[in-house]
């Protein structure tokens, strides 16, 4: 079968080299490859829907609902105002206020375009007005935003989790600590360089000020404590807390905050659903692909090729990372999912490694491939909004790409911080 994975990995790559969406190339190929081989049409239906129909996907939608719906509410608005009351007026703050800003609607999207589209629109022109560098905001604001796809709820771990037969609640919760420990490595090196370019922060607040924008955020402030809150103490699945987000943004916006109009809420769903659609096109053809690449043995060659390294367990982290990553330059996180995921399982099996700790870590390192080109989708979204080309936002974005490779070095290497809080909460 040397011949079909040369066509099937081939004609993939050819596709992608001549631009064509990572949809069809799967499909593509896939399909050229089960044709000529004789692999059996029939399966291609069945693989189909055995790609999608699977429960813990059901919450895609609704998460995605919930943070389009929240953001039409004005909930990251809100968010935005209060932290900056708190903090904005350190020097660099509102650098900071669009890290923490940004690790915190991740608890709320779970998608990192999603949380720049949503707080490039509120924070770019207001660091702008202060003196930010528009080049070094929009790089701090889509570099925060890849944690969305770390921090819970959140969609990549929900596909992990389906794909690697792990619990989606205990992959939320492992991906708490690393998420934060790499948001608080971004900060750090926001405030530094704000700090180095001389970039102030606003006039204090008062008091007063600082207690309006609490109450004015605080209905904001508490969704993804009801988010993880129900999850964690086990009053509602991971699907079903999607479920209960949407409701609950229904509720603040059309009768709290009152931003809402029903006759806009069609258009809400329709923009859910075309997301939806593209995550789920991409979910059943990379399905197809990985059947394909399983059936004429392209995933046990390179298993047993990853397994050469096994003696050197330090040095095959390593090169996995280094491997990952390029995927990500090329690839959205839930193609390498199917396509490569099926390759690791057998490697974690056979070097006894925790599969929690092997999913945070590879989603880290795919998060990472939202902010380097030429994928580099959380770029696109920034440069579109900030108005500037994306090939100037690399001279700052390098910056916080290498700071994310420091964080994603210590949660490899260091597997008790991605476990350490799942097995606090009985989850192990």
């Amino acid at each position: 079968m040397a011949g079909a994975a040369w066509l099937l990995l081939g004609s993939f790559f050819l596709l992608l080299l001549l631009r064509v969406p990572i949809a069809v190339a799967l499909g593509a190929s896939s399909f050229l490859t089960i044709w000529m081989y004789d692999l059996g049409f029939p399966v291609i239906s069945y693989n189909f829907w055995a790609g999608i129909a699977k429960f813990p996907l059901l919450a895609i939608p609704f998460f995605i609902l919930a943070g389009v719906i929240m953001e039409k509410a004005g909930m990251a608005e809100r968010i935005v105002r209060f932290i900056r009351v708190l903090v904005g007026h350190w020097p660099g703050g509102l650098g900071l206020v669009a890290v923490v800003v940004g690790i915190f609607w991740g608890a709320v999207s779970g998608s990192g375009p999603a949380t720049v589209a949503a707080l490039g629109t509120v924070l770019i022109p207001g660091m702008a007005r202060l003196g930010y560098d528009r080049k070094f905001a929009t790089a701090v604001i889509s570099a925060t935003s890849e944690l969305s796809i770390v921090i819970p709820p959140s969609i990549a771990l929900i596909i992990y989790a389906t794909l690697a037969n792990q619990s989606v609640r205990t992959m939320f919760m492992a991906g708490v600590v690393p998420g934060l420990v790499v948001g608080a490595i971004l900060a750090a090196l926001t405030v530094f360089l704000s700090v180095q370019r001389g970039y102030g922060g606003e006039p204090r607040a008062s008091q007063s000020e600082v207690l309006a924008a609490l109450r004015d955020a605080v209905w904001a402030l508490l969704a993804p404590v009801i988010i993880l809150g129900g999850i964690y103490g086990g009053i509602f699945t991971p699907t079903e807390s999607a479920a209960v987000a949407v409701f609950y943004a229904l509720f603040v916006g059309l009768f709290v905050y009152r931003t809402l109009e029903p006759r806009h809420l069609f258009r809400y769903l329709a923009d859910a659903v075309v997301a939806t659609s593209v995550i789920m096109i991409v979910v059943t053809l990379a399905g197809i692909f990985s059947w394909t690449a399983a059936s004429i043995g392209v995933v046990d060659r390179i298993s047993q090729a990853i397994l050469l390294l096994a003696d050197a367990p330090w040095l095959l982290i390593l090169v996995l990372n280094a491997f990952l990553l390029i995927l990500g330059m090329l690839l959205d996180a839930i193609s390498v999912y199917y396509i490569f995921l099926p390759i690791f399982l057998p490697v974690m099996a056979a070097l006894d490694w925790h599969p929690v700790w092997f999913g945070v870590m590879m989603t880290v390192n795919l998060a990472l491939g939202q902010i380097t080109p030429p994928v580099a989708v959380n770029l696109y979204m920034g440069a579109y909004i900030a108005g500037i080309k994306l090939e100037e936002l690399w001279s700052e974005v390098w910056r916080f790409a290498a700071a994310t490779v420091v964080g994603l070095l210590l949660i490899s290497y260091i597997p008790s911080m991605t476990l350490w809080l799942p097995g606090l909460l009985g989850m192990r």
